[in-house]
């Protein structure tokens, strides 16, 4: 569990889409205890012009690294009612938890036959309140069990990076589970401020017929929308050349940071690099942990030879 117990923590942190706040504060704290460790302390840049998003320089950057902040969830809207942030999975007896005026919320997801979403609890939840799965996090000896592996581990990806990065940027974003919208100013940040035109995406994927646990860090040649393919052939052949285990994905459906990376007026190419996961979007997502130790030694690998 020691291993795991920073992923654990990330797991725990209350950051549904739109409400980043705690895990901003909470990686602010993290980095400015941890950075004397790292072998290169980073400019951290945050604040008004970045909303709750952070960006994290090393170096002479010359690609970034994109990780979602932002969790699936639910928002109270009037009585009892319940409207999803992003695309939860629901199902009736769902533990949700959250905090409004009166103090701290455990209560229950209702699903009824026309699908609409409720809370059940002992008394009534302001208006506005943002409710999360509450977290139960499973170490086994081959798989990690929880909410918000997504994007949690893509968080704790960026986090063990952090410590041998010399040369390189790490963004934590926002909004990305409901439908974006930090990613663009920091394409203009990145570009016109470091002249930076790459970047990986450090999210997690799906396991599907042609993606399986066990068998490696995903590189997606593509998912709803399709990145310039002389970038991902690049990533392929590092990916080989390193002889880390990996597994390549091709999708119609989903979507990243990337995909506001490509529809900005920037010459940014991008790549989605991430362990695949099951039961997506449920409280019981489940990783592989080969395909995490994947995903970490790529990672580096990557951004040591882009």
């Amino acid at each position: 569990m020691n291993q795991y117990k920073l992923l654990k923590t990330l797991c725990e942190i209350h950051a549904p889409a739109g409400d980043e706040a705690n895990m901003k504060s909470f990686l602010l704290n993290y980095v400015a205890k941890h950075q004397k460790d790292w072998k290169v302390k980073p400019q951290v840049y945050q604040g008004k012009d970045f909303q709750d998003a952070i960006v994290l320089a090393f170096g002479k950057p010359r690609t970034a690294v994109f990780a979602h902040m932002d969790s699936i969830g639910f928002t109270v809207r009037y009585q009892n009612q319940l409207i999803p942030i992003g695309g939860p999975d629901v199902e009736t007896g769902y533990a949700l938890k959250g905090e409004d005026s009166l103090g701290f919320i455990k209560c229950e997801l209702e699903v009824n036959e026309e699908n609409q979403l409720f809370y059940k609890f002992g008394r009534g939840i302001d208006r506005g309140t943002s409710l999360t799965f509450e977290c139960d996090f499973r170490d086994t000896k081959e798989y990690i069990q929880s909410c918000y592996l997504d994007n949690r581990l893509g968080i704790y990806n960026c986090l063990k990076l952090a410590e041998t990065l010399e040369n390189g940027m790490i963004v934590f974003s926002c909004w990305e589970e409901h439908g974006g919208g930090s990613v663009p100013v920091i394409a203009k940040f990145m570009f016109e401020e470091f002249n930076i035109r790459q970047a990986l995406i450090s999210d997690i994927t799906w396991v599907t017929e042609g993606v399986e646990h066990g068998k490696g860090v995903a590189i997606s040649m593509r998912d709803r929308n399709v990145p310039r393919q002389s970038f991902i052939r690049k990533i392929i052949q590092l990916a080989e050349e390193s002889g880390i285990t990996y597994q390549l994905e091709v999708e119609s459906g989903g979507s990243s940071d990337g995909r506001e990376l490509q529809q900005s007026p920037y010459p940014i190419d991008w790549c989605f690099v991430g362990a695949p996961e099951d039961n997506v979007h449920s409280p019981n997502e489940i990783v592989h942990k080969k395909d995490i130790t994947s995903m970490l030694s790529l990672y580096q690998y990557l951004m040591e030879k882009l």
